[in-house]
Formats: C-alpha cells, sequence, structure tokens
C-alpha cells in the first residue's frame, strides 16, 4: 500500500470507529479493498453524524436509540479545557460530585456518581480507567469526550445507570503536522502544550503529545504542578490490519484541599480564598501511567477482528489536614492529620468478532466479545483526630498556619484483588427502510477478595450479573427520528455485613424515550429526552447492628434532557443545553425518603455562541461566550446544607494571525459569581473558581 494516509476511526480502538468504517467500498475488481485511512475529521463542526462508543460501530447518531452527546476537538478549543471538568456544563445532566479535594475526576449524571472513592464510569478509548486514583484527566491529546446516556453494562460490565463517558484520544497521522502552544493567565497559570505526528517510514506513523502546567488557586496555599506525555504508534501491516500502541505518564503534586465549611448553613460565609489545611503538609504526589495495544484485522468485505490489551497503574501518596469539626463559637474547627499510601494495578483485556449479514429483508450488524479483567489495589492509611483536651484546630476567620503537627497513627490497611469475566453479543438490525432495532445482552462474572491487613480478616466474594438492552429507532424522515430504550446495568458492593457476607451488587433498571432532529446539512442537530431509572441494593445504614451495612437502599431518578449544537451558516457555532433531573432516595434506613441525591441539581443549563469570519487578509477570528445555569443542590447526604443556584457567563476570542499563528483569550467565570462548585458535606465546601483570564498564542511548524 502505497503513501497510506491515517483517518482516525480506521486506527481507534475497540470503542470507537471499528476498522470497517475506515474502509473503503470493494473496488470493481470485487477484491477486498486496502485500508484506508485519512482524517475526515470536520474541522469547525460541533456535532459529528455518526459514532463508536455507545455500539463499539460506527453507527449514525439518528439511528442510535439513546442520548449520547460528543464534545469534539473544536469545541474543546473553544472553551480553552484543559481538564475534564471544563466541559461538563456543555452536556445536560452533568454535575460536578466530591473530587477528593480537586486530586480526581468525579462526575454525575443523571443523578448517579458511584461511590465516593471511585466515581462514574470513565472510559479511555473503550476502557475502564477510572478504577483505582487517577489524577483528573489531561486534554492536550484528547480527540474527542463521548457522553452516553443511561446504562451502559450492556456492553462495558458493572457501570453506573446514568451514563458513562468515553474520552478518545487523538490518534497518528501519516501526514507531518506539529505545534507548540503557550499559555499564561491569572492565579499564576502557565501551560505549555505540544502535539506532533507524522510518518517515521512508509507504514509506520506515530504522535506525541505532552503538556507542562504549573498553577495557582484562587484558594490561598493551594498550587499545583504537573508533567504529562502521551505518545502513540499506528503501524500499517497490510492492507487489511493495523497495529496501535498509545500511552499516557502522568505526574501531578497538588495539596489536598477540602475547600471550606458552612456556618449556620450558609456555605458562603467564609472568603473563597481561605484554607484550612496546613501548608506545611506539602504535596499529595500522584503518578498514573497507561498502556494500549490494538490490533485490527479485516476478514473480508463484511468481517473484522480486534483485540487490545490495557495495563493501568499509579500511586498516591501524601500527608494532608482536614476539617473534622466545628466547634459551637463557630469559629474554632478541630482538623485531622492523614497519611495516605495508595497504589494500584489495572489490566483488561478485549477480543471481539464484528461483521454484517442478511436475513432476506433484515440486514444485521452483529458484534461478539469478551473481556477479562484484573485489579490490585492496595491501601495504607494512617491517620489521627486529635481530642479536645489537646485539638488540631484553627480559627477559621484568622487562621495561623505552622502549628505543631500531630503524627497520625495505623488506621487503614487493605490489600483488593478484583477480577472478571464478561462475554457480550449485540445485534443492529434493519427492519426496514425506516426501522432500527438495537438488542445487545452481556453475562458477567467477577470475584473480588478483601484483606483487611488492620484487622486481620478477608472478605471473598464470586458474584454473576446478566445486563440486557433494547431499543427501537424510527426514522420519520432524514431529519428526524424517535427512540425508546430499556436495559438493566449492575455495580458491585464492596465491603461486609455483620456475618462477613460480601454484598450483592446493586442493580439498575432504566427506561428512555427520545426525539432527535439533524439538519439536512448534518451539521446540526437536537436531541430531546426522558428518562427513569432506579437503582436498588444500594448500602445502607444496618437498623440492629450499629458500624455495619445492608443492600437494603433504593434511588430513583426521572428528568428530561435537551441538547443541541452545531454549525449555522458560514459563522456560528452554537452549542446549548437544558436538563430537569429529579434524582433522590426511594428507600433507606435513615436518610429521609425524598431527600435529593448529593450535588446533583434539578435544573441546569448552557449556552455557547461563537460568530466566526476573516479578516481582509483571510486570517480568521472568532468571538463569542455564554452563560451557565448550575440550580440549587443538597450538599450532603443528610441534605442538611444547600448550595445556592448560580449563574456564571464566559467570553472568549481568537485571531489567526497567520496561517501558522493563532492567538486566543479565555476569560471565564466574567462576572466574578461567587458559588459553591460541590460538596461532600458542610465542613468540606469547595468554592467555585473566581473570574480567570487565559491568553494563549499557538504556532505551527
Amino acid at each position: 500500500m502505497n503513501n497510506p494516509s491515517i483517518r482516525m476511526a480506521a486506527v481507534s480502538l475497540l470503542a470507537c470507529a471499528p476498522l470497517s468504517a475506515a474502509l473503503a467500498a470493494d473496488n470493481e475488481a470485487g477484491g477486498l479493498a486496502p485500508i484506508v485511512v485519512t482524517d475526515e475529521v470536520e474541522r469547525g463542526a460541533y456535532r459529528v453524524r455518526s459514532n463508536g462508543s455507545a455500539t463499539r460501530t460506527d453507527t449514525p447518531l439518528q439511528e442510535l436509540p439513546q442520548a449520547v452527546q460528543v464534545i469534539g476537538r473544536q469545541q474543546l478549543d473553544d472553551l480553552a479545557a484543559t481538564r475534564l471538568d471544563d466541559v461538563l456544563q456543555s452536556v445536560s445532566g452533568v454535575a460536578r460530585q466530591n473530587n477528593f479535594g480537586g486530586l480526581w475526576d468525579n462526575y454525575s449524571i443523571r443523578g448517579f456518581s458511584g461511590n465516593e472513592n471511585g466515581g462514574m464510569n470513565i472510559l479511555w478509548n473503550g476502557f475502564a480507567s477510572n478504577r483505582g486514583y487517577a489524577p483528573p484527566r489531561d486534554t492536550s491529546n484528547v480527540e474527542s469526550v463521548d457522553f452516553l446516556k443511561g446504562p451502559a453494562a450492556a456492553l462495558y460490565g458493572n457501570s453506573e445507570p446514568g451514563g458513562t463517558i468515553n474520552v478518545v484520544t487523538r490518534k497518528p497521522q501519516f501526514k507531518a503536522a506539529s505545534s507548540v502552544e503557550l499559555t499564561a493567565g491569572t492565579n499564576a497559570f502557565y501551560r505549555t502544550t505540544l502535539d506532533s505526528t507524522g510518518a517515521l517510514g512508509q507504514h509506520l506513523a506515530y504522535r506525541l503529545d505532552a503538556a507542562l502546567e504549573t498553577r495557582g488557586s484562587v484558594r490561598d496555599n493551594v498550587r499545583s504542578k504537573r508533567e504529562f506525555v502521551a505518545p502513540a504508534l499506528t503501524w500499517v501491516l497490510g492492507d487489511h490490519t493495523i497495529v496501535n500502541y498509545e500511552a499516557e505518564f502522568l505526574r501531578q503534586r497538588a495539596p489536598l484541599d477540602r475547600g471550606v465549611v458552612a456556618i449556620n448553613g450558609n456555605p458562603a460565609a467564609l472568603p473563597a480564598s481561605r484554607f484550612l489545611g496546613e501548608p506545611d503538609d506539602g504535596d499529595i504526589k500522584m503518578e498514573n501511567q497507561n498502556h494500549l495495544l490494538t490490533l485490527e484485522h479485516r476478514l473480508d468485505q463484511h468481517w473484522q477482528l480486534r483485540a487490545g490489551v490495557f495495563h493501568k497503574q499509579g500511586s498516591l501518596d501524601g500527608y494532608s489536614t482536614e476539617a473534622s469539626l466545628l466547634q459551637p463559637d463557630n469559629a474554632t474547627l478541630r482538623r485531622q492529620r492523614r497519611y495516605r499510601d495508595y497504589t494500584w494495578h489495572d489490566t483488561s483485556l478485549q477480543a471481539e468478532l464484528g461483521g454484517k449479514f442478511d436475513t432476506g429483508d433484515i440486514g444485521h450488524e452483529v458484534l461478539a466479545g469478551v473481556e477479562a479483567d484484573w485489579l490490585t489495589l492496595d491501601q495504607r492509611m494512617l491517620r489521627i483526630n486529635p481530642t479536645a483536651a489537646a485539638p488540631y484546630a484553627i480559627d477559621i476567620d484568622n487562621p495561623v498556619y505552622g502549628q505543631l503537627q500531630p503524627s497520625p497513627t495505623p488506621n487503614t490497611n487493605t490489600a483488593e484483588r478484583q477480577s472478571s469475566v464478561g462475554l457480550y453479543l449485540q445485534d443492529q438490525v434493519r427492519l426496514a427502510q425506516r426501522w432500527r432495532l438495537l438488542a445487545g445482552v452481556r453475562v458477567d462474572s467477577f470475584r473480588s477478595t478483601l484483606d483487611n491487613i488492620q484487622s486481620a480478616r478477608i472478605t471473598r466474594q464470586h458474584k454473576g450479573a446478566v445486563s440486557p438492552r433494547l431499543g427501537v429507532t424510527y426514522l420519520v424522515s432524514d431529519a428526524l427520528s424517535v427512540y425508546a430504550s430499556a436495559s438493566k446495568s449492575f455495580r458491585p458492593n464492596s465491603g461486609s455485613d455483620i456475618g462477613g457476607n460480601a454484598f450483592a451488587p446493586e442493580t439498575a433498571r432504566a427506561g428512555e424515550v427520545g426525539l432527535k432532529w439533524q439538519s439536512a446539512d448534518g451539521r446540526s442537530g437536537a436531541t430531546l429526552a426522558a428518562f427513569d431509572i432506579t437503582k436498588q441494593n444500594v448500602l445502607t445504614a444496618d437498623p440492629v447492628n450499629a458500624g455495619f451495612s445492608v443492600g437494603a437502599g433504593e434511588v430513583k431518578s426521572h428528568g428530561v434532557e435537551f441538547d443541541f449544537g452545531g454549525k449555522f451558516g458560514h459563522h456560528w457555532r452554537v452549542s446549548g443545553n437544558l436538563a430537569w433531573t429529579d434524582a433522590h432516595v426511594a428507600r433507606d434506613n435513615t436518610l429521609k425518603v425524598g431527600s435529593r441525591l448529593v450535588n446533583v441539581p434539578r435544573t441546569s443549563g448552557s449556552l455557547l455562541a461563537i460568530y466566526e469570519d476573516a479578516d481582509a487578509r483571510g486570517g480568521v477570528w472568532g468571538i463569542g461566550g455564554g452563560p451557565s445555569y448550575v440550580g440549587a443542590r443538597s450538599g450532603d447526604q443528610a441534605d442538611s446544607v444547600e448550595l445556592p443556584s448560580y449563574v456564571t457567563a464566559r467570553a472568549l476570542g481568537y485571531w489567526q494571525i497567520t496561517p501558522r499563528v493563532k492567538l486566543s483569550l479565555d476569560i471565564n467565570n466574567l462576572f466574578d459569581k461567587r458559588y459553591a462548585a460541590s460538596s461532600y458535606s458542610n465542613l468540606w465546601i469547595m468554592p467555585g473558581d473566581q473570574r480567570s483570564a487565559a491568553l494563549s498564542v499557538r504556532m505551527k511548524f
């Protein structure tokens, strides 16, 4: 194959567009077409016509019986996004959750976020990447962030029923291209990124993305540093086979910052800058690396094989001082001190066979696969919570740092081992010209062993789950489609009851109906969806044995979401959303029935509009912005503190000075609105960012 070029879908991984989507139609001689890999991503677009994350096949969005929102590279650039956090408000029904003092990604979709330590399901090129403790994901090597609404267990196994995020990375190109971006902003923000790709030979291409960043904060004594490197290789072995290797190496240093405390129920009583920890604790040091090797092989014009192995490992190490009790004087805050030493290793294997065939007038696109994974997670914590006689306290109104720090003592020491095997089968059926049916099922078997070294107690479990989904879509016209779907999901519970027995998994069932519209040119579209989700066997307090739990809780979420976006005419890019979400406790032994799930607003929405044109010399320029609204939220599980609603606004502008130089300005929280971003309790409330500005220059070479 001479002078091959790279198309992202062809070299994408298992959960992205498959190899078959990258192949040209059979040539006139009737033989197999060669692999054609070209860059077909439409720059300047806010909407893609098809997506591979929801079905692991390249499926038109109009035919999916599911709400799927894709934040592509253009929108990431317009939002000046460096973290996943920066894109959340661009998608309906997504809310920030407690994020361990800013040390990891944690969000909820449709009200569900998973446990406080693992967060919701986040995939990296189709592989689970949120097990263990990983720093917030960097976006410098990201091509798109795909938000899959509703349960994804029929393909991806254990997960939350509200939705799943799949992060799709940039792929190597045979056409040489390189750029460097330099950014400087308020709060001592400095960032340098590199993106370089090209051919290393006739059949081998590379990509290298890197980022170096230092970041201050509106928070006193809170600064972070990170280094990120992401190499990738694509090897075209022939007309029908591609091998990909990708890696990520991320190192971050930042203090564990729990935020401020609420006073008499007011989460904004203290200045947003007030730091209640100890600067002498230093930083939490985190390291994480991902490795992914995949092979895609086309057997013939209808069938292809794909296989991949993913490995992730990392560590978290450091001291922290955290609020534990606000005294009745509403000024003296008692604190605890912890030392954490966590390590993790996570390995996954995937293999699948996909193809197309007809049975009479009915067309099928089938997918059959197997997935196995192994996780080791070692957690050691030292902790001390000083007594009233010798409190490790601070005056929240006039903090004085540098007091004698107590030495934490052994608190927890666990070694956890998990393994699972899943088999899945999916069929996308073309019943008639306008009817589409999606049916799938996955069977999982999982084992875990939790060795509590501190208490010399071992808990084992061996469970299984079946996760089906069924959806139907009717294509009313080329522009309009309606759909309905039903599905189930599961998520293992950790720990054991009073008798030492492992808990059965959480299970959920969900239903969704929706309406989708797209313009004639496919560059803009909208989705209106209504959903109802019930999750059972949620852990709740044991009413008989204090300090233990039972799987007897139930939570519900139902709501309506509207997302729209695209390119309108020659000048406008627009993206917006609205959501109404009622996520609440339906049954619990201690929590009030009807109490809202933490950090989930009933109403939210955002709008981003950008006008783009060219100057007299042909240089492209743009200006835009828009508001984001987040409704009031419950601040803790007991619903004892409320985070008020808020509206923020952003403004942006850019100018392509020359074909190789682009200047950008981004202003976030334009009117400097004070708000609470998320909360875990009335002692751990994270203030939102105040007004900030960043100026960037991107140079191509």
